[in-house]
């Protein structure tokens, strides 16, 4: 089994979501139309390259009344071939430092916890696919494939950090994913394909919240920032 931390970090990363970031009042989407937020995202994903972006993670336990709060740095590149990796480096974890690292690249997701100097690898599997489709869930990912995989609304249009972005309900096709999450609303630049804000609703009644702050699109990534470096003595786990 993978514990609750792991568990929480990987959903952000691999299926990598309450802080409203200074939004306004949500406009009504009215003569809105979803197909050309569609057609945006489309067009930004034929133009997507990278993007690096602060967050802030935030799960809520509905029975306690209880915020878990992760923050750290994530990464996005698309890779020759159209794939994506990710790496998100944790920082702090309710305000402690709690340093971690999450890297997802070629099907494999690779959890590291410098403080017990363990290497947790799940693998992907028949589920790559469904990983990836989540990986680009608002960075990257087109709209087509957003129809694909979820039956989407357009609510209307709000100001995030001087961007007018998109919001998005998601109701998942599949049932396997909507055992998970009863939908998830996404904020998203619908112009670049980014997303600043995420919440996914769990049939529990918990929330999963991601934010997204001082975005930086299509610059140049190190490509170390996806490869790990790892102790002498690290503990391997594959999962």
């Amino acid at each position: 089994m993978v514990d609750a931390g792991k568990r929480i970090a990987l959903l952000y990363l691999g299926l990598v979501v309450s802080l409203p970031l200074g939004a306004q009042t949500a406009s009504p989407a009215g003569s809105a139309d979803l197909e050309k937020v569609i057609s945006q995202l489309n067009a930004a994903a034929a133009k997507f390259e990278s993007a690096e972006a602060d967050f802030t993670w935030d799960q809520f336990q509905a029975v306690v009344q209880d915020h878990d709060l992760q923050t750290g740095t994530i990464y996005y590149e698309r890779k020759k071939g159209g794939s994506t990796r990710v790496a998100a480096y944790l920082k702090q974890d309710n305000g402690k430092p709690a340093p971690k690292t999450v890297v997802f690249d070629g099907g494999d997701a690779n959890f590291y916890e410098p403080g017990i100097k363990q290497l947790t690898v799940i693998r992907a599997g028949a589920n790559r696919n469904q990983w990836e489709s989540f990986l680009t869930l608002g960075f990257g990912g087109s709209g087509s494939d957003l129809k694909v995989n979820w039956k989407v609304s357009l609510l209307g249009t709000e100001n995030m950090d001087g961007v007018q972005v998109a919001k998005l309900d998601l109701v998942p096709v599949q049932q396997s994913v909507a055992n998970m999450f009863t939908h998830v609303t996404i904020w998203v630049d619908p112009a670049k394909g980014l997303s600043h804000k995420q919440i996914f609703y769990q049939p529990s009644g918990d929330l999963r919240t991601a934010t997204y702050t001082n975005i930086r699109y299509n610059l140049a990534i190190a490509a170390d920032v996806f490869q790990l470096k790892l102790p002498p003595g690290t503990t391997r786990v594959v999962k």
